[in-house]
């Protein structure tokens, strides 16, 4: 049977949308800025009053620092994050996988994201607008439930195992290693979150017939389809956001490095 996919590789999708890239690789730009403003605005402004709400409440004292309460407090705050930006997502998606020359999946021909937004609502509701937000909830609450744990583990373990000194190799090293977890544990619900994004009318009941149906059909494996692409993307992400952290010295990070 001959193999009917467009694209065999990460690299070969990068590739086989070169000749289109200013249209099909960047014309999202501007909705993905708003996406993770929303995103990042709701992480990070969020994750201090969550936890020190939880702390006084439950130690009566709000400088108390709990390795179950941060972790709780990270994927909650990112859960937020990811719902109130679910809907810029969603459009984000739908414009990077329209191509009229090299079509892939069901395809949605917006002109702009405001375009988008309005066909969407028009068609679908505000119901519409947030399809898909639950495995957006899933994957972004994952991801920063892990992220500070798994820094600091790892630049705990180089520091004690390899001798490595406080400054830039040592934080490049330990937001390499926090890079990879986040991606393997982010990627599956990540998947599940695109194909629920990029189905018209109601192909997935719910993100686990998403799941069910992706892994029956395709394998356990299918699920990280796409993953280097997804590691090319959040690994400088990862790095950057810590380095530049360690390096302007937020107290964020220097008041949780005793507890995690």
């Amino acid at each position: 049977m001959k193999d009917q996919r467009a694209y065999y590789e990460d690299w070969d999708a990068l590739y086989g949308t070169w000749d289109t890239w200013k249209q099909d690789l960047l014309k999202a730009n501007a909705t993905q800025y708003v996406y993770q403003m929303t995103l990042n605005g709701c992480r990070l402004g969020f994750y201090e009053p969550l936890r020190n709400a939880l702390t006084q409440a439950i130690y009566m004292d709000g400088n108390v620092q709990s390795f179950g309460i941060n972790i709780f407090s990270g994927a909650a705050s990112g859960i937020l994050g990811a719902a109130a930006g679910s809907p810029f997502f969603l459009v984000k998606t739908r414009l990077q996988s329209y191509s009229p020359f090299l079509p892939v999946g069901t395809q949605h021909h917006y002109k702009n994201a405001a375009d988008g937004m309005r066909q969407i609502y028009t068609g679908e509701g505000i119901k519409g607008l947030y399809r898909g937000v639950g495995p957006a909830m899933v994957r972004t609450g994952f991801g920063s439930s892990v992220q500070l744990p798994t820094y600091f583990f790892a630049k705990r373990r180089l520091v004690k195992h390899f001798g490595m000194e406080e400054g830039m190799p040592l934080h490049i090293a330990s937001s390499t290693a926090s890079g990879f977890v986040v991606c393997c544990v982010m990627h599956p619900p990540d998947t599940v979150m695109s194909r629920m994004y990029n189905q018209t009318g109601n192909l997935y009941s719910s993100a686990f017939d998403c799941l069910y149906r992706t892994v029956k059909t395709e394998g356990l494996l299918a699920v990280y389809k796409g993953y280097f692409a997804h590691l090319a993307r959040i690994l400088p992400h990862t790095v950057r956001h810590f380095t530049s952290q360690e390096s302007s010295l937020n107290p964020w990070l220097t008041v949780l490095r005793s507890s995690l």
